[in-house]
């Protein structure tokens, strides 16, 4: 696919078209990338899940009712979303310290010219190396990439051409319409050898030429021979696992304020009927992915989305963008609420805005209220370790989200 509409509707048809291909054809073909606008075996979902127009549990069940146990590989690859968003939130500290850490290499390019050049000629797709480059033009016109060319373009940007890993997880955070700080950070340090310690992914010139159909035959000797990752970077290790923050939904007694954004789209799945509901609002967030410009066509799809949960929400909203954070505190103030309902956000950038915001709402006597989806509180508990935890409890987890 290279046009994306940013609607529920869309995301349904693409969810119906493509269910009759999550059994044995999924399983079988899953990791070809046959390029742009060929990308039939796989669902091509995952902006549309990213913002939750489409919801995981809708696309685990619609699998499992059209392939049963035939559907568990695409299953086990829906649930990686659900790991990855628990896992940073039991280990806050590793989004902070990425948040940061792109910004010091940012600010390294400005002292490093040699360093500078290099990552240029990476992002502008001008490295000589033609799947690489390939990649960065999909990426560009697209706003999507294969799973499997994420994993060989992270690995070729960090061991073969020795770039920051973070410079190049940012890049396609400000470019993929999927992108998502917990899937997109944790995915980088996958293969960097930092999320499983000291197991880095090798990108391999036969694997490449294989699962592209010979659309590209680079030479082993164009890669890099990985023999170890990135770990001696971080002597100390993964840090703690921190408990879940408590979830307070809201109270159905105070006068509210409906935010709306795109970590959840589909708010008209909550009682909203149970609450006195003020004053409606769209946040926009995705500028705030990275320091450097966002893709035009990531901020448009963004755009699109919250319009279209709005609209379904049936209100015309108040349409905000996240940059004073005082300025929220101020809307809901106007409505005359004393809460703001949302749905639950994730450890990421919205996250720390609405973190900057809290004391402005504080001052006002403004509490800010979550509402958190029974599919992540069945994940979460489980999100401490390696993946295979969370994949062990799979039929456990769909018992209790109501899957049979």
């Amino acid at each position: 696919m290279t046009d994306w509409t940013p609607t529920r509707a869309e995301g349904d048809r693409i969810l119906a078209g493509f269910t009759p291909r999550m059994g044995r054809r999924y399983a079988n073909g899953r990791n070809t990338d046959r390029g742009p606008g060929a990308h039939t075996a796989v669902s091509t979902l995952s902006p549309y899940l990213r913002r939750r127009l489409v919801l995981e549990r809708d696309v685990v069940a619609a699998a499992r009712g059209a392939h049963g146990s035939d559907a568990d590989k695409f299953v086990q690859e829906v649930f990686w979303r659900g790991y990855f968003k628990g896992w940073l939130e039991r280990r806050p500290q590793v989004w902070t310290a990425y948040r940061d850490g792109v910004r010091s290499d940012l600010a390294m390019l400005e002292s490093d010219r040699r360093l500078r050049r290099e990552v240029e000629r990476a992002v502008n797709g001008r490295t000589g190396l033609a799947c690489f480059d390939a990649w960065v033009a999909e990426l560009a016109e697209t706003g999507y990439l294969h799973n499997h060319a994420r994993m060989w373009f992270a690995s070729i940007w960090i061991f073969t051409f020795g770039l920051p890993w973070r410079l190049g997880a940012d890049f396609l955070l400000r470019h993929l319409l999927d992108g998502d700080a917990a899937s997109n950070t944790l995915s980088w340090r996958w293969v960097a050898g930092l999320h499983t310690r000291g197991r880095p992914y090798a990108a391999d010139a036969q694997n490449i030429a294989t699962f592209t159909s010979g659309r590209f035959t680079p030479r082993q000797s164009d890669l890099a021979e990985v023999t170890r990752g990135l770990e001696a970077t971080e002597p100390d290790g993964l840090p703690p696992v921190q408990p879940l923050r408590p979830v307070v939904p809201p109270d159905a007694t105070r006068p509210t304020a409906l935010l709306i954004t795109d970590e959840d789209c589909r708010v008209e799945d909550f009682d909203l009927g149970a609450l006195d509901i003020r004053g409606i609002a769209t946040l926009a967030s995705s500028h705030l992915r990275s320091p450097l410009a966002v893709s035009d066509r990531v901020c448009r799809f963004e755009d699109g989305a919250l319009a279209d949960a709005a609209s379904r929400a049936g209100a015309a909203p108040a349409v905000m963008r996240a940059d004073d954070p005082s300025a929220l505190a101020h809307w809901a103030d106007r409505t005359g609420a004393t809460q703001i309902a949302t749905a639950y956000v994730t450890r990421g950038p919205l996250h720390d805005w609405l973190e900057q915001a809290a004391p402005v709402l504080d001052a006002r006597g403004i509490a800010l209220r979550e509402w958190q989806r029974d599919w992540d509180a069945a994940i979460w508990p489980h999100a401490t370790a390696g993946y295979f935890k969370v994949k062990k409890a799979i039929p456990r987890i769909l018992e209790r989200a109501g899957v049979a």
